[in-house]
């Protein structure tokens, strides 16, 4: 797993952490760890790991951080754990899982050793047809002391099939309290409406809240939105505006912002309650149709494949600011 993770248990992951450590070793081989993007699933799933492979587990119901076992775990060689994903072969948006990394599962799966064996697969959603079916074997005869933990944002897209076979554990049913907590402990200076924004923008999700809090693009909201403004009231200087913006921020966090806005923008047309809680939509969402603005979010995710393959962003803003004129 990556290794800037810091593995620990959160607070509102503390109920399904007694859970599991109480029932082990009946726990069974397959586990599903859920929840949505900034819920801490993944840096749950490191300490639940390196709690099954310490060697001192039962002293303080936790991983000690000192056996032989953790500190293979620390310098990544542990021989008995083993990390699958998809980012190994490619970086791009919905790479999959190739079915010989599961096949190369099966010595390591058969094979007798002391003590526990660890497998971790992530994201779930990433096996295709060819990699699930060979897990499915693997999840029906799995070797004698073996936990298999597939990770997933939405755990739903996986087949029936594996979802069947393995047990669920929500790790992001977190409370407003809880969350509020959290935020408050690790960003003290923001108000009670900063906070708020923060949580909209974070799908109620504390750890995505305090990466967004540093984006620099959340600063430059308004602004965007003036200039937004201006293309589509003014009808000229698009290619000014998309300069502007290539410069400002990379393209990544200014296609992030943009979404956040063109959604909102979505609501506003909707009648539902906008994410950019402290932004005025309304004007500029008369600019615009329902239907037009489906267009837009359409182009944004084709924009991004785009980014992908090396095409300049820069092309990429000219292109997008001309169509916002909506001449």
């Amino acid at each position: 797993m990556q290794n800037e993770i810091v593995a620990q248990v959160y607070p509102w992951q503390q109920s399904v952490w007694e859970t599991l450590t109480g029932r082990f070793p009946k726990l069974g081989h397959g586990l599903l760890f859920y929840g949505k993007k900034g819920c801490g699933k993944e840096a749950f799933a490191q300490y639940f790991l390196a709690w099954i492979l310490c060697s001192n587990r039962h002293v303080h119901n936790a991983p000690c951080g000192e056996c032989g076992s953790c500190l293979w775990l620390k310098s990544d060689t542990h021989p008995n754990y083993v990390y699958i994903s998809n980012d190994e072969d490619n970086k791009k948006q919905n790479a999959k899982i190739k079915i010989e990394k599961i096949r190369d599962l099966l010595p390591f799966v058969q094979q007798t050793v002391d003590g526990w064996r660890v497998i971790v697969i992530e994201p779930a959603e990433a096996l295709n047809t060819a990699s699930a079916n060979a897990l499915l074997k693997t999840l029906e005869e799995p070797g004698e002391r073996v936990v298999i933990i597939l990770l997933a944002d939405h755990y739903l897209k996986l087949p029936a099939t594996i979802r069947s076979r393995l047990q669920h554990f929500a790790l992001d049913r977190i409370s407003s309290i809880q969350a509020d907590g959290y935020l408050t402990e690790h960003l003290p200076d923001l108000d009670q409406n900063q906070k708020q924004l923060l949580m909209n923008l974070s799908n109620q999700m504390p750890l995505q809240a305090i990466q967004l809090a540093e984006m620099e693009w959340l600063q430059k909201r308004q602004e965007f939105l003036t200039d937004w403004h201006k293309l589509v009231t003014q009808k000229n200087m698009p290619m000014a505006i998309a300069t502007k913006w290539n410069k400002a921020l990379p393209f990544s966090d200014f296609a992030q912002m943009f979404e956040y806005l063109l959604s909102d923008l979505i609501c506003v047309k909707l009648n539902q309650q906008v994410k950019n809680s402290d932004l005025d939509l309304s004007g500029l969402a008369e600019h615009y149709t329902l239907k037009f603005l489906f267009t837009i979010y359409a182009d944004l995710q084709q924009s991004k494949r785009f980014i992908e393959q090396n095409v300049q962003s820069n092309l990429v803003l000219d292109q997008l600011c001309i169509k916002l004129m909506n001449i």
